[in-house]
């Protein structure tokens, strides 16, 4: 498959089980924080499950020299969901504008839908990417 035939309609789903390293708990000392917080599926490693469920949806479609990136999140958070179980991200892209990628996105656990919304990624180069990104260290 080819970039070009990359259409709105592409849909994707990639399932994971909840485990101790995607809980709130284990992102506290990412920032310094000892809270005590409930062992749920953190929001933020939902949509991190989101943006990778849409990197796989389009990796047959992307070149060797490209890449996507992540550039808006515009989710709800809807439930919690316990270690253990179930999360399925479902993902579909609904616009393309030139490098611009719009996916509907929705995650349910094994009870009930947990999160929705929208994710956006833009087509890059890779090598200009990763150029320019060293001229920060600059």
């Amino acid at each position: 498959m080819l970039i070009a035939d990359l259409k709105a309609g592409l849909r994707h789903s990639e399932r994971l089980t909840v485990r101790e390293g995607h809980a709130v708990p284990a992102q506290a000392p990412l920032f310094g924080s000892d809270t005590d917080m409930p062992p749920v599926f953190a929001t933020a490693q939902m949509i991190a499950f989101v943006e990778w469920t849409c990197v796989a949806a389009l990796a047959p479609y992307i070149p060797p020299h490209q890449r996507t990136v992540g550039t808006r999140v515009d989710m709800s958070h809807l439930a919690a969901t316990p270690i253990g179980m179930a999360v399925t991200a479902d993902v579909e892209l609904v616009e393309i504008e030139s490098r611009r990628l719009r996916f509907k996105v929705s995650c349910r656990d094994e009870a009930e839908i947990i999160g929705e919304g929208f994710h956006e990624r833009t087509i890059i180069d890779q090598e200009r990417f990763m150029a320019r990104l060293s001229r920060k260290h600059s």
